[in-house]
């Protein structure tokens, strides 16, 4: 039996394929203009001459920004603090999302209500500096990883997960089976759980990437320095360079390479992420849908 289609129907679809096709431009665009712009000469940025490939096509930003030697050691830094931190705080998570989600935990509502209280009050910038330093973590690695190791949020969805999507009944029929609880894990837990495992991995990996604010607090040490603050620091001694300069031409020449320089440090530190999600985007995609339908 061949469906027909109302003339409401085809409308939508073509207003709806429009609409997404136009969106699709709108976000795709300032992400083509930055990377045009990272290999466009200084001239071309100044006149405004870039709209949609580069203009007079050259690396000299690029050329500028890996000859400081710190942007090497920071994405170094950067992929320490973001692998290492991930595993750490999917570690952490799963460790805390399991028992809370059997029910035959004692205290387990008690423990969840803690868990959720802290999403509403937080002690504070100073006394969680004063917690990181009395633990001896100042100017150290761990300073990064440890203090934001768990987020309460992605606690809260894995929960969720565990409690909507793994069935009691499996659980029991494991025990029956004689499999303890940390063989029912590693098991039957972990393989089940890959999509929420991506999901939340992505979120923490994401979080440290583009963190900068603890690496400003906590670390003294220039050999540390995640690739944010090195990209910062470059950012604002081109600034400075520019104040200083008298002459009229000089500055406008530092200013437009200054201006290809942001272009360029915006594709540096945000390739890494690029790359890596269309690896993960399957799970991700079925894992923002997680507990959303039940059958």
């Amino acid at each position: 039996m061949v469906s027909k289609h109302s003339f409401s129907d085809v409308s939508f679809d073509i207003l709806n394929r429009i609409f997404m096709i136009a969106s699709t431009l709108v976000v795709l665009y300032p992400i083509v203009y930055i990377i045009s712009s990272s290999f466009s000469s200084a001239n071309a940025i100044i006149s405004g001459k870039v709209w949609l490939f580069p203009v007079e096509p050259n690396f000299n930003a690029y050329t500028a920004v890996f000859k400081n030697k710190q942007v090497l050691g920071g994405y170094m830094n950067s992929i320490i603090y973001t692998a290492g931190g991930t595993l750490i705080s999917v570690v952490l998570t799963i460790a805390a999302a399991y028992p809370l989600s059997r029910k035959f935990l004692p205290g387990r509502k008690f423990f969840t209500a803690m868990f959720v209280f802290t999403m509403l009050f937080s002690g504070g910038l100073i006394p969680t500096y004063f917690v990181v330093r009395n633990m001896h973590l100042i100017d150290t690695r761990w300073a990064i990883v440890l203090p934001n190791a768990l987020s309460i949020w992605n606690l809260m969805v894995t929960l969720t997960y565990f409690k909507t999507s793994l069935s009691e009944e499996l659980f029991e029929a494991a025990t029956l089976e004689g499999a303890s609880d940390m063989r029912i894990l590693t098991s039957i837990v972990l393989p089940l759980s890959q999509a929420i495992i991506a999901v939340i991995g992505l979120y923490y990996a994401i979080g440290l990437w583009n963190s900068y604010f603890d690496a400003l607090i906590y670390l003294k040490s220039s050999d540390k320095f995640p690739l944010q603050i090195i990209l910062r620091n470059i950012l604002i001694s081109n600034q400075a360079d520019l104040s200083m300069g008298a002459d009229m031409v000089a500055m406008a020449r530092r200013q437009g390479m200054a201006d290809v320089m942001k272009f360029a440090l915006i594709v540096i530190s945000s390739a890494p992420l690029l790359m890596v999600y269309p690896f993960v985007q399957k799970y991700f995609v079925k894992g923002v849908m997680l507990g959303s339908i039940k059958g």
